[in-house]
């Protein structure tokens, strides 16, 4: 196990933020991913992914990519749909994920090709490439690291657990779930099962369940979403702030110097 260097994890005062929209083309659907990263830090860093919730690359993953490039990451928020579709309702957004819940391969091959993507700039460190996820894109990076993935750890903010079983020649990437106590969307038996995979083929994991939080409690826009859409989800502060140091010692501990 690497330890992790103070030149990341911690807000530099003195970052200034380079954005830019990133195509790829894959089966013939070009995709536009989100990167960002600090032009004033030197040298290659650690490479992360964000994963969007259902509703696709709104500006929600690319916040949290440039929170990523704020502690020294480089960050793509990727676009799992291709030509940057956004769902606008819940109906909308079911059309676009069903067929990555009835096809997990899919998942990991849209991923890989963003992994690609990111390892074409110079800024990324190959050696430690990692994806987070939200909702529906925890269950896109969980099912991703079980199907082989090549990357160092994933994170799943509220995500589903259901999914491709656990294979111990497959899985590389270290875990951690930063689940919701209280999320209707996932059941008990659900993380049981899950837990129960993992547990059973020796993986390296690690599993945070917050009080009180709910179903996509990392968004501050979920509150309202929830109201307008008449869904069980709401923000949860304390969860967002917890899950998210959570995730950066997370990575300390397995970030390869």
């Amino acid at each position: 196990m690497g330890t992790f260097s103070s030149a990341y994890g911690e807000k530099n005062t003195n970052s200034k933020i380079k954005e830019e929209t990133v195509t790829y083309t894959v089966g013939g659907t070009v995709f536009r991913g989100f990167i960002a990263y600090d032009e004033n830090r030197k040298g290659k860093r650690p490479a992360v992914l964000v994963v969007p919730e259902w509703w696709g690359l709104n500006d929600y993953p690319k916040m949290r990519a440039r929170k990523l490039a704020e502690l020294g990451y480089i960050a793509l928020a990727v676009d799992m749909f291709g030509d940057g579709k956004i769902a606008v309702t819940p109906t909308e957004a079911q059309t676009y994920t069903a067929p990555f819940y009835s096809n997990p391969q899919l998942s990991k091959v849209r991923l890989d090709a963003a992994i690609d993507k990111i390892k074409e700039y110079k800024q990324t460190d190959p050696a430690n490439i990692f994806a987070i996820g939200y909702c529906f894109g925890g269950s896109v990076v969980l099912n991703s690291a079980k199907l082989g993935s090549n990357l160092k750890g994933v994170v799943s903010f509220h995500g589903g657990l259901k999914g491709v079983p656990a294979d111990k020649d497959l899985l590389k990437a270290r875990i951690l779930v930063c689940h919701g106590a209280s999320d209707k969307f996932v059941p008990e038996s659900d993380v049981t099962a899950f837990r129960h995979q993992l547990d059973s083929i020796g993986a390296i994991y690690t599993f945070i369940a917050y009080p009180n939080a709910t179903h996509a409690f990392t968004n501050p826009a979920s509150t309202e979403t929830g109201r307008k859409f008449n869904m069980p989800i709401k923000y949860n502060k304390q969860a967002d702030q917890d899950s998210w140091n959570d995730m950066k010692k997370f990575f300390a501990s397995i970030i390869l110097k």
